[in-house]
């Protein structure tokens, strides 16, 4: 099987883990209310961009957590931080630096708009003073309008916190495969993608809002376990 054939069946399962669901999520909408499950991987897809030879939105986030043997993180307060604040103090912002993905969606918007001087500190450190925080709000706000309206899928995966776990396993595979990183250009990305702004030579040749295994290779047979996991995967 080809890349391109192992593609197309990881978004085959994406068509078929949408049904089960319900249909994709965008955070907006979405509580802790909702049965999500302890444990899973995340998907989160381009708003507005597709495939290159179908009309399926084309992936662009791929995530998990727990992966530090020990670590107590449930899928919700993962997706919550990439979310942010919807009230208090940051409404409608969030923390960047306790979000990978929100820090560096905030990057490449400070590239985009030429706003360096503005969030000289965007990224520093692994937190912030009130001050700091509140100086960065506005472009925190922007983050969150942004990620808040990504269309995403995930699936349930209960597994033990661990880097050999089955979540990472699934998350380090399914970047490998999508990503464009020093391999065939597969779903070519529009030329309006945000990530295409990044400072980060790993999301802009990648095509993915990822650094880490985008240079890697992937195991076909993972979409087997992968297959598996949408099959026991439910609405919440």
């Amino acid at each position: 099987m080809s890349r391109q054939d192992d593609m197309d069946r990881l978004y085959d399962l994406f068509e078929i883990l949408e049904e089960r669901v319900g249909g994709m999520q965008r955070l907006r909408e979405c509580t802790g209310h909702m049965d999500w499950p302890d444990r899973g991987v995340y998907f989160f897809f381009a708003a507005d961009e597709t495939r290159e030879s179908t009309d399926q939105l084309r992936l662009t986030r791929v995530g998990t957590h727990a992966v530090s043997s020990g670590s107590g993180t449930s899928l919700w307060n993962r997706l919550r931080t990439h979310r942010g604040a919807k009230s208090g103090t940051y409404e409608g912002g969030g923390n960047h630096r306790g979000s990978v993905f929100r820090k560096r969606v905030g990057e490449a918007m400070i590239e985009r708009h030429d706003i360096h001087n503005e969030y000289p500190n965007w990224g520093e450190g692994s937190s912030a003073g009130r001050e700091r925080r509140l100086a960065e709000l506005e472009l925190e706000r922007q983050v969150s309008d942004y990620i808040r309206d990504l269309p995403f899928l995930w699936i349930s995966v209960d597994d033990e916190p661990g880097p050999e776990s089955d979540r990472a396993y699934l998350e380090r595979n399914t970047i490998a495969l999508v990503s464009n990183y020093s391999k065939e250009l597969i779903d070519s990305r529009d030329d309006e993608w945000l990530g295409n702004e990044s400072p980060c030579e790993e999301i802009r040749q990648s095509g993915l809002w990822n650094v880490n295994h985008v240079e890697e290779q992937y195991d076909s047979a993972y979409l087997d376990r992968l297959e598996a996991a949408v099959e026991e995967t439910s609405s919440p």
